[in-house]
């Protein structure tokens, strides 16, 4: 597992504290949830996705992985 160090402000550092013992969570937890939830995924993840996208909707790769970029992009958007 890597490590990261980031620089947050006192508040909002204080409202993720606040956020994962509210939830019963690390702080950790909350922003791989958080990252999930913006659709950051890894490079195998992201393969697998297309993988199965690919295999419901029958397209060829060039296809699907336009079509998996085009719902991360709308996602993004969306929040």
């Amino acid at each position: 597992m890597s490590r990261l160090t980031i620089t947050l402000s006192e508040e909002r550092y204080r409202a993720l504290k606040e956020a994962s013992a509210q939830r019963g969570k690390t702080i950790g937890q909350l922003i791989e949830e958080s990252l999930e939830f913006y659709g950051i995924k890894t490079r195998g993840d992201a393969r697998d996705l297309v993988r199965r996208a690919r295999a419901r909707a029958r397209l060829a790769e060039d296809q699907a992985m336009a079509a998996a970029q085009k719902e991360v992009r709308a996602a993004r958007q969306r929040t």
